[in-house]
C-alpha cells in the first residue's frame, strides 16, 4: 500500500474523528486512571508533532512525537483506521516518527501502551522495530495496565 505521511494540523474532520475514536477505545478498554492517550487540544502542545498517513483521500492512521527533556522523545497517539488494519500503516508511521526524531537530534524514543490482550499487536510491533521493555519514564508510574518501551536512535 502506498501511503503519504504528512504533518497534520489537527483541523481536518477525518483526523479529529480518528483521534476521538482512539480516545473512546482507550476508555472502553482501560480504567480512566490508566488512560494516557491525548485528545486534540493536548496534541496541539508546541512540543508535539502529529502526522497522518493517507492512502489516496482516505485517512489510514495517525501518530505523534512529543519532545521530552534533553534529547528524548515519546511516541504518542498511534492509531490506525479500522479499514487499514494489518496493512503496514502503523509500521510506516512508527518508522516515519523515528526518522523525524533522529533528524531533530533526539537520541532516544520511549512510549507507553497497554499491557492487556487488546494491545498485543501494538507491543509486537514495537518489539519488532527494535524497542525494548523498560520501566516508567517521565511522569508515568508503575502501572500493571501499562507497558513501557524504549529505543536508542542511531546517530
Amino acid at each position: 500500500m502506498t501511503l503519504e505521511i504528512r504533518t497534520d494540523d489537527l483541523s481536518g474532520e477525518a483526523t479529529r474523528a480518528l483521534i476521538a475514536a482512539h480516545l473512546d477505545a482507550m476508555h472502553a478498554q482501560t480504567p480512566p486512571e490508566s488512560v494516557h492517550a491525548l485528545g486534540i487540544e493536548r496534541l496541539r502542545h508546541p512540543d508535539i508533532t502529529v502526522w497522518s498517513a493517507w492512502h489516496g483521500d482516505d485517512l489510514a492512521g495517525v501518530g505523534a512525537l512529543q519532545r521530552r527533556e534533553g534529547e528524548h522523545g515519546e511516541v504518542k497517539s498511534m492509531r490506525v483506521a479500522p479499514a487499514h488494519l494489518r496493512r503496514g500503516v502503523a509500521r510506516a508511521l512508527l518508522r516515519h516518527i523515528e526518522a523525524q526524531a533522529a533528524a531533530m537530534g533526539l537520541v532516544r524514543l520511549q512510549l507507553e501502551t497497554g499491557s492487556g490482550p487488546d494491545f498485543a499487536a501494538a507491543r509486537a510491533l514495537y518489539l519488532s522495530e527494535g524497542f525494548t521493555s523498560c520501566g516508567p519514564f517521565a511522569a508515568y508510574t508503575d502501572d500493571p495496565l501499562s507497558a513501557y518501551f524504549s529505543k536508542d536512535l542511531a546517530r
